[in-house]
C-alpha cells in the first residue's frame, strides 16, 4: 500500500468516468443490485426529465397546495431567465439561497443549476456578520432570499459581490382556501405574502420576478461543472464551501435511490433543513431524481408531520434521531396512521433502544443509519435495508472504498481497530473553495486513489460494517448540525468581558448534544453572570451555534505547550466530572 499527499488540480472534474459502480458482493443487499450506472445527466436535467414523463403529477405537497411537475418547471424557466436578463447571472457565477424549506426554495434551487450557475446554500439561522463571509468566500453576485430574512442579507448588496436579492414570501404558495386550514395548523409566518411592502433598493419581489417571463438561455452545463457550493465549519474557524459538480452530487442521489428503492410512487416527508445536505439530498434531488411527491413541512412540527404523513400515505422519511424520538413520544401518536412508511433513514448518532424498539413493535420499521458529511455530498457509508444493524453506520455504498486509517502513520488498522475513516468514490467533493491549505490536510493518495480524511474514528468489522468510535476533530453534533468550537470561540473572544474561552459538547436528552462554553472573565470587567452571556450569545450568533450552557471559571487547564486542554475538559464533562477552578 502506498501513499502521497494530494493536492486537487483543475483535472479532478474528470477524475471519476461515467461508468458502472458496483458494491461488495459479500454484503445482503436484498432486492437491490449490485451494479449501478452513474446517469449523465445534471441536476436540473433531473427536474426536466420527470417533468416531462409526470407534467400533472404533484411534484410537492405543501399544506394542501399541490405542486405539479410542469408548474414547477414552468417557474424554475422564468427565474432562470431573470436571473441571466435581469441579474446578469452567468455560467459559473454563485447565487445564494437564503430560506427555510418552502415551494420558493425548490423553485429557486433549481433556477440556478437551470441558469448554469452555483447554488450557494446558506443557513437560515444565520445572522448577518455570518452570512457576509459566506458571500464575500463565494463571490456571490445574487440571492433568493426569505422575507423573513431580508434584514440579514440586505446590507449586504453592494458592500460585497452581492448585486441583487430576489424575494418570496412563504404564503405566496398558498392558496386562499390553503389559508383558510384545512386541518393542518399553518404558523403565522408561513401565511405572510407579499402584499404592497416595500422593498429595499436592489431587491425584488419574487412574483414580480416571475411575471416578467423571462426565456433563459439554452442549458449547458455538464456533469463536470460546478453546481453548488455547500458551506462546513472547520476546526479553523471560519466555514468553508466544499466544490461539489453535478456528478459528485449525483452519485450520492442516484446511488442512494436505488439502495433505498425509490420510485416514482415514493412520497417523501421533506422537514430535515434544505440548505443541510441531509434535507437538500432527501427532500429535493433525490424525490425529483425517481419523480416521487415531496409533502413539505417548513420547520418541524411533530403533530403535523404526523398529520402528513397519514394524509399523504408518505412512504420515506429522512430524519435525525431526535426528531424521531420526539414525533414517536407525542402524545396521541397512535391514533395516526403511520402504515405507509416503509423507509425511515438518518445518522449522526444511534437511535434510543427505547424508539427502536416502539418503531419496530408498534410499526414494522427499523431505523436505517447511514453516515455522510457534505464533502461527500451526504450518502457514501449506509446499512443495506435488507440488514441493518442498529448502532452501525453501515457498509460501503456504489463504488465506495472506505478504510480505517491510523491518524498518525496513515496506515490501514487490522480489522476491529480503532482509526480514522478515509473515504474515496464518486461522491466525494472536488475540494475546500480557495482553501489550499485544507485540501492539503484533508486528501491522501492510497494506492494510487484519492481519499478523503474524515477526521472521525471508527472501526470496521469482518463483515465490513462500520462502527462510529470517536472524533478526531472538534466538533459538537446538536440535532445534526455540526458546530465547531473554534468558530465559537471567535465570537465570543470579541465579547469585552471574556479574556479566553474553551467551548465543548455537553449531554443533551433532546439534542444529544449541545453547545458548552467555558469561559474565562477578564480581571478588569464589569461584573457579568451566566445568564447574560447567555443572552448575548443568543444575539450574536446562529441559533444552532450557540451555546446553551456557560460556565464561568477562574482559568482553563493547558498541555505541556501551553494550549488549552480542550480535550481534557471535554472528558471530565462527558464523565461528569466537576470542571476544575470554579469560580465561587
Amino acid at each position: 500500500m502506498t501513499m502521497t499527499p494530494y493536492l486537487p488540480g483543475a483535472g479532478d472534474a474528470v477524475a471519476y468516468p461515467s461508468g458502472t459502480l458496483s458494491v461488495d458482493k459479500s454484503v445482503t443487499l436484498g432486492a437491490v443490485p449490485y451494479d449501478f450506472h452513474m446517469p449523465e445527466t445534471t441536476l436540473f436535467e433531473n427536474l426536466e426529465i420527470s417533468a416531462r414523463r409526470f407534467p400533472g403529477k404533484t411534484a410537492i405537497q405543501f399544506y394542501g397546495n399541490a405542486i405539479s411537475y410542469s408548474s414547477l418547471l414552468d417557474e424554475v424557466e422564468r427565474l432562470a431567465g431573470y436571473l441571466q436578463h435581469v441579474c446578469g447571472v452567468g455560467q459559473g457565477d454563485r447565487v445564494v439561497l437564503f430560506s427555510q424549506n418552502s415551494p420558493q426554495f425548490i423553485a429557486a434551487y433549481f433556477a440556478i443549476l437551470r441558469a448554469d450557475a452555483v447554488v450557494v446554500p446558506a443557513n437560515a439561522m444565520l445572522l448577518e456578520d455570518e452570512l457576509r463571509h459566506i458571500v464575500t468566500d463565494s463571490g456571490a453576485v445574487a440571492a433568493f432570499a426569505a422575507s423573513e430574512l431580508l434584514g440579514q442579507i440586505a446590507p449586504l448588496i453592494g458592500t460585497t459581490p452581492l448585486r441583487q436579492v430576489i424575494v418570496h414570501h412563504y404564503g405566496d404558495a398558498l392558496t386562499d382556501s390553503d389559508l383558510a386550514g384545512g386541518g393542518l395548523a399553518i404558523p403565522d409566518w408561513a401565511r405572510q405574502r407579499a402584499g404592497e411592502s416595500v422593498l429595499p433598493s436592489g431587491t425584488v419581489q419574487w412574483l414580480k420576478a416571475v411575471a416578467e417571463a423571462h426565456q433563459p438561455a439554452p442549458h449547458r452545463s455538464t456533469p463536470d461543472d460546478l453546481c453548488m457550493l455547500p458551506y462546513t465549519s472547520g476546526t479553523t474557524g471560519a466555514p468553508k464551501a466544499c466544490m461539489h459538480t453535478h456528478r459528485t452530487v449525483m452519485a450520492s442521489v442516484a446511488g442512494s435511490q436505488l439502495w433505498r428503492r425509490s420510485h416514482a410512487e415514493s412520497s417523501f416527508l421533506a422537514v430535515a433543513p434544505m440548505f443541510h445536505l441531509l434535507g437538500l439530498q432527501n427532500g429535493i434531488n433525490g424525490p425529483v431524481y425517481v419523480g416521487g411527491t415531496i409533502v413539505l413541512l417548513p420547520r418541524w412540527d411533530r403533530r403535523t408531520a404526523a398529520e402528513l404523513i397519514s394524509r399523504h400515505r408518505v412512504t420515506f422519511w429522512a430524519a435525525p434521531p431526535p426528531m424521531l424520538v420526539e414525533f414517536f413520544a407525542q402524545p396521541g401518536i397512535e391514533s395516526f396512521d403511520l402504515s405507509s412508511l416503509s423507509c425511515v433513514v438518518g445518522g449522526g448518532a444511534a437511535i434510543p433502544e427505547g424508539t427502536a424498539r416502539l418503531m419496530k413493535e408498534r410499526y414494522g420499521l427499523t431505523f436505517v443509519e447511514g453516515y455522510g458529511l457534505t464533502e461527500t455530498a451526504s450518502f457514501i457509508i449506509a446499512n443495506p435495508l435488507a440488514a441493518p444493524r442498529n448502532g452501525h453506520l453501515g457498509v460501503r455504498t456504489y463504488g465506495v472504498d472506505a478504510r480505517v486509517i491510523d491518524p498518525a502513520t496513515l496506515e490501514e488498522v487490522p480489522v476491529g481497530e480503532v482509526g480514522e475513516i478515509a473515504v474515496h468514490g464518486a461522491q466525494v467533493m472536488l475540494g475546500y473553495w480557495n482553501k489550499p491549505e485544507a485540501n492539503a490536510e484533508s486528501f491522501i493518495v492510497i494506492d494510487g486513489k484519492r481519499f478523503f480524511r474524515t477526521g472521525d474514528l471508527a472501526s470496521v468489522d469482518a463483515d465490513g460494517y462500520f462502527v462510529m468510535r470517536d472524533r478526531l476533530k472538534r466538533m459538537v453534533n446538536a440535532s445534526g448540525y455540526k458546530v465547531w468550537p473554534a468558530e465559537v470561540e471567535a465570537i465570543l473572544h470579541t465579547h469585552p468581558a471574556i479574556l479566553e474561552s474553551c467551548v465543548i459538547a455537553a449531554r443533551d436528552p433532546h439534542r444529544g448534544e449541545t453547545v458548552k462554553a467555558v469561559i474565562v472573565l477578564r480581571p478588569d470587567a464589569a461584573a457579568i453572570d451566566e445568564d447574560a452571556l447567555l443572552a448575548w450569545c443568543r444575539g450574536n450568533m446562529a441559533t444552532y451555534k450557540a451555546p446553551r450552557i456557560v460556565q464561568i471559571v477562574e482559568r482553563l487547564p493547558r498541555s505541556a505547550t501551553g494550549k488549552i486542554a480542550w480535550r481534557e475538559l471535554q472528558e471530565q464533562e462527558m464523565q461528569g466530572e466537576p470542571l476544575p477552578n470554579l469560580k465561587a
